[in-house]
């Protein structure tokens, strides 16, 4: 077995002048789980794609469990289990039958297969639903459905485009549940996603790209303390009144910061560590006349840590060395698949 579940070596994928993927690399143990963070077109399911052999890159290589994915297609498909952000339904056909017919399409007969199907409705909880049509589904069973089709051939690598997306606070908590029982068996899962809080809870590690190229990858820890430029303290300032009276003191106040507006307050940054000069700056707010009903301390989470690392791309601050210029196309020539 190779050392890594997913390896990605300086990996190009261009369309005309776009630059989806511009030197991308990156590798990924046996048995962690992965999250794929970045904004809408920065590259994530392009990359994707190109994992689960759906697509050509233009230039690099791209393996999973040591076979590349364009000279070993067939080897990478029997590997992974593939969840799309979107896929499609048919009319008329019931979940199990789905289930079934992407079971025949894999090759499971006879017993073997009603086994499989069974097995697989049963971890995610679709047995309830064997006899509704496929298309008819909620949002959070359309997606166990799909999750059930990429589980049917028991993949070692699980390749999740958004999951998350759309599903109710209840829905997200079951995916997040299926999601760690997987990675307990053993399983390596590669999973994209928005909401970055649930990422940082089930995932080992986080992979950020924009603009095409990867800028961070490492846990939620390291992606917290590197894109912490302002420090200080973070506090949640409940008001009776109007919020809009924080925003207007903090922008008076040489060490307060409003990070985030809410309903009745906001989240401020105190950019000082020292909690004497976080003690003062909440005496003063009272003391100001903003109508304090409650206060407590917060940490810095994902969303801050995103949204920063955003500003200092845009700032230029960080984004690694320049890439290589366009690989000519005509010069290149990806290997064949096997026949």
């Amino acid at each position: 077995m190779s050392q890594h579940a997913i390896r990605v070596h300086n990996l190009y994928r261009y369309f005309g002048p776009l630059k989806a993927v511009n030197g991308v690399s990156f590798e990924i143990p046996h048995g962690s789980v992965c999250g794929f963070v970045g904004a809408n077109g920065a590259g994530k399911t392009t990359t994707m794609r190109i994992l689960a052999s759906l697509d050509y890159p233009t230039l690099g290589t791209a393996e999973i469990c040591g076979y590349n994915v364009v000279s070993h297609p067939d080897e990478v498909r029997r590997l992974i289990g593939w969840m799309p952000d979107h896929f499609g339904n048919y009319e008329h056909m019931t979940v199990v039958e789905y289930l079934d017919f992407y079971a025949r399409a894999l090759g499971f007969k006879g017993k073997e297969r009603r086994q499989r199907v069974q097995e697989v409705m049963e971890f995610t909880d679709l047995v309830p639903l064997a006899d509704r049509f496929s298309n008819k589904l909620s949002k959070g069973n359309t997606q166990r459905l799909g999750l059930g089709r990429a589980l049917l051939q028991d993949p070692q690598v699980l390749i999740m485009d958004e999951p998350a997306a759309g599903l109710d606070p209840k829905a997200r908590v079951e995916l997040k549940s299926l999601i760690r029982v997987l990675a307990n068996e053993g399983k390596t899962i590669f999973i994209s996603s928005h909401i970055l809080s649930e990422l940082g809870e089930m995932c080992d590690s986080l992979l950020f790209i924009n603009g095409g190229r990867i800028v961070h990858h490492g846990d939620a820890e390291s992606m917290k303390r590197e894109t912490d430029s302002g420090g200080g303290l973070l506090f949640d300032v409940q008001l009776l009144g109007n919020a809009e009276d924080l925003s207007e003191w903090c922008l008076l106040q040489a060490q307060v910061e409003l990070i985030e507006a809410r309903k009745h307050g906001g989240r401020v940054r105190i950019n000082s560590a020292d909690l004497n000069d976080a003690a003062q700056a909440l005496q003063r707010m009272i003391k100001d006349g903003l109508r304090v009903t409650e206060f407590h301390r917060e940490e810095r989470n994902l969303e801050d840590a995103f949204i920063d690392m955003l500003g200092k791309l845009d700032r230029g601050e960080i984004g690694g060395s320049k890439p290589p210029p366009m690989p000519d196309r005509k010069a290149f020539n990806p290997p064949a698949p096997e026949a």
